[in-house]
């Protein structure tokens, strides 16, 4: 293996917080499930609460529209598990200077 990979860590999607930030981002702008599910030509809600519940997670493709009609970035909506194993701050710590951070974006 290269020595520059050997180091490095993969970081990996959290399904189930992913579909929490949706549902958040969703509620702090007023949106709907239906008003979602017809932005992205979805022929059911069904795959939303997928995203909700962690079973599933959006493709790039719906991401990407995501982020168009939240107003923010396609990182802003995925969260992953990057910042945790590479932060030297303890989990909690994170948790409430994300949850801070969050509050003061909307």
């Amino acid at each position: 293996m290269n020595n520059y990979l050997q180091n490095k860590i993969c970081p990996a999607i959290n399904s189930k917080a992913t579909g929490q930030n949706i549902k958040n981002l969703m509620r702090a702008r007023g949106l709907a499930v239906k008003d979602v599910q017809e932005y992205l030509k979805l022929a059911s809600p069904q795959s939303i609460y997928h995203w909700f519940e962690g079973r599933s997670v959006p493709s790039v493709d719906n991401v990407y529209a995501l982020s168009r009609l939240l107003n923010v970035s396609m990182d802003a909506i995925i969260c992953g598990d990057w910042e945790y194993k590479n932060n030297p701050l303890p989990d909690l710590m994170c948790e409430r200077l994300k949850f801070y951070i969050e509050r003061f974006i909307a």
